[in-house]
């Protein structure tokens, strides 16, 4: 089966049992079931490679309706990796899964974690990037962003991140 350049790669194509990146299904459930584990070590290890994995190929793109849901974990650790997988997947984003989620994934710029909220806009320029038609929420959220209730320490390094997004929209406009 020819894969057209401009289609998400699935996690298995026809006949075969792993993708051009060479990843199993099986492969990719463990990774995500390790993401969502108690050992840190462990579960960044497979985040990072969970977002290598997104950036080569759209094999994990039938998983974005669960990273988003992931976003509203009560857990801190799974907020910020579901936002960061989410946010990864807008490259493959043909079925406007992102654009479905994306009110309820900015939700965690209201995070009490002030590091969340920085991962957040960190992620969200993946956002930006390729999808133009989700700019305007983004920088109406990103604008909204309240940084002084965090520690006075966070201030300006938040203030930077927001500064990045914004600037990175405005460029992307031109």
């Amino acid at each position: 089966m020819i894969q057209d350049k401009n289609e998400p790669e699935t996690a298995v194509t026809q006949g075969a049992s792993e993708n051009a990146a060479g990843i199993t299904v099986s492969d990719i459930e463990e990774l995500i079931s390790i993401l969502k584990e108690k050992d840190t070590s462990a579960a960044y290890k497979a985040l990072q490679e969970l977002e290598r994995i997104s950036d080569e190929t759209g094999a994990l793109y039938g998983h974005t309706a669960e990273f988003a849901d992931m976003i509203k974990s009560d857990k801190y650790v799974l907020r910020v990796r579901g936002i960061r997988l989410f946010c990864r997947q807008a490259r493959w984003d043909k079925d406007y899964i992102l654009d479905e989620n994306i009110d309820e994934a900015l939700l965690i710029l209201k995070d009490e974690k002030p590091t969340a909220v920085r991962q957040a806009l960190a992620a969200l320029l993946e956002i930006v990037a390729y999808k133009p038609e989700l700019r305007e929420t983004v920088k109406e959220a990103v604008s909204d962003l309240n940084y002084l209730k965090y520690k006075e320490t966070m201030h300006s390094l938040i203030a930077k991140d927001i500064q990045d997004v914004l600037d990175r929209i405005k460029a992307a406009e031109e």
